[in-house]
């Protein structure tokens, strides 16, 4: 059995966590959940964490990541809105270990490109944030919004693709209402990637 250590923060609401541990007690991942980690004591998912009673550890300091994770020695990390950026000495540390999903469609190559369903270019958004990824693809009159999990690399908001999920978008759509049933396909995405990784 897989041992998992989900990082998250303030930023999200934990849903990526909840998948997770759902996917897990539904017996679709073969693995268990190590430790949940939070950037601070003030997260969402932490209220989540406590009700399945998994174990937590607050890390507020970015050094302090290394050697809490070497110590617990995870076979994977899942990133789950962990705001921190991840030093290079932990992704070499648990290299090709680390998976993360990033809110817009992260091409195979650096210089490639990802197609949406109706053969439209889609958007990389990268470094850019949830909200604000979101609100380009609605800027830019895309057709599909979307996004990747992919394993943490040196490169920024690029990495080996696991896996792509789109959202078609609606004339009347917001941020709210377009994340929303992304959101759905996203948190199914990251459970089926476990589940191939940890089965």
């Amino acid at each position: 059995m897989k041992r998992i250590a989900i990082l998250i923060s303030n930023t999200g609401t934990g849903t990526n966590l909840q998948a997770i541990i759902d996917g897990i007690k539904q017996g679709k991942i073969n693995a268990k959940i190590a430790v949940v980690v939070s950037d601070t004591p003030g997260a969402l998912g932490l209220k989540r964490a406590r009700k399945h009673k998994l174990p937590i550890k607050i890390l507020s300091r970015k050094k302090n990541l290394l050697p809490f994770l070497k110590k617990i020695n995870p076979d994977y990390i899942c990133l789950a809105g962990w705001k921190q950026i991840i030093l290079d000495e932990v992704i070499d540390a648990f290299s090709n270990r680390i998976l993360n999903t990033h809110p817009g469609l992260i091409p195979d190559t650096m210089s490639g490109v990802v197609r949406s369903p109706d053969g439209t270019l889609a958007l990389w958004n990268r470094k850019k944030m949830t909200d604000e990824a979101i609100q380009k693809f609605l800027d830019n009159h895309a057709t599909y919004a979307g996004c990747t999990n992919h394993l943490l690399s040196h490169e920024f908001d690029f990495g080996p693709v696991l896996g792509r999920c789109f959202e078609k978008i609606k004339p009347e759509d917001t941020v709210e209402s377009l994340y929303k049933r992304l959101k759905v396909k996203e948190n199914k995405l990251y459970v089926d990637i476990l589940a191939k990784l940890c089965n």
